[in-house]
């Protein structure tokens, strides 16, 4: 019976293991389950659409738009859509201190970290996915329906087009995994809300118009217009290089999360 009981004690053990798959799919369960989430998202998504098809269906050649890359014409509402996926990304973590419910999550992951990294891998995969599928849509309805007789025509295979919608959902995601790294900084929800829009999208603005050279160059890898580049089809002028623009806003996101990975790790809760 002794011999019995010890051999299953390791199965068991083994069992109820905290493993990298196990807290993906607990973070993914907390996510879906929230009605706040299929809001956002939601929201982010029907707003990035309802936009596109207002340009498109307003615009007129010669209006004083042709010059706009095409691609940013169409989907301007994603403009809209990054506070959506910021208030999110900031739910995630910070919402969990507001609640309590981070002691239960930090008491069944106790190396904490792996909840941290977790959230960002969950949110990355459902902004990026549902981005990228909301960008291909409105381009795809817009164009043959409202600019394909207009000098905004373009299609899938243009120079540059594909490449920037999915830089448009990557930029929108880079941003929202700023967001969450600044929730689980401040551990609050108006905090974080507010520091990434006016420290993320308004103060990189407001000094941009500082007249120093050396401002104005930093200024291109600031995350908006980081985000710009990254969102556009032609290269933008005085605008760093997409593959440029990409690196900086994942330092920029690596950098909000690896603090609050730090703050997390020595933190009591």
């Amino acid at each position: 019976m002794t011999t019995t009981t010890q051999a299953a004690l390791p199965a068991s053990r083994s069992t109820h293991r905290v493993t990298t798959a196990r807290v993906l799919r607990s973070e993914w369960h907390k996510l879906r389950t929230l009605r706040s989430t299929w809001i956002t998202v939601g929201s982010a998504c029907a707003t990035v659409l309802a936009i596109g098809i207002l340009m498109g269906a307003t615009y007129e050649t010669g209006g004083g738009d042709g010059d706009v890359d095409t691609v940013v014409l169409t989907l301007i509402g994603s403009q809209f859509a990054q506070f959506f996926l910021a208030v999110l990304a900031v739910l995630m973590i910070a919402g969990e201190y507001a609640t309590g419910m981070i002691r239960a999550s930090l008491s069944a992951v106790p190396r904490r970290l792996p909840v941290l990294w977790a959230k960002a891998g969950v949110f990355a995969a459902v902004s990026f996915a549902a981005m990228s599928a909301t960008a291909l849509l409105t381009f795809g309805l817009t164009q043959p329906l409202f600019f394909q007789d207009t000098d905004q025509a373009a299609a899938f295979s243009d120079p540059g087009v594909a490449r920037a919608l999915f830089g448009t959902a990557a930029a929108l995601t880079l941003l929202g995994l700023l967001a969450l790294g600044l929730g689980g900084v401040l551990r609050s929800v108006p905090g974080a809300i507010g520091a990434f829009i006016c420290g993320v999208l308004v103060l990189p603005e407001v000094l941009a118009m500082l007249p120093y050279d050396a401002v104005e160059t930093a200024s291109r890898y600031f995350p908006p217009k980081a985000a710009e580049a990254l969102s556009s089809a032609e290269h933008l002028p005085d605008a760093a290089s997409p593959g440029a623009a990409l690196l900086a806003l994942t330092l920029w996101a690596a950098a909000s999360l690896t603090a609050a990975a730090l703050l997390l790790r020595h933190r009591d809760v």
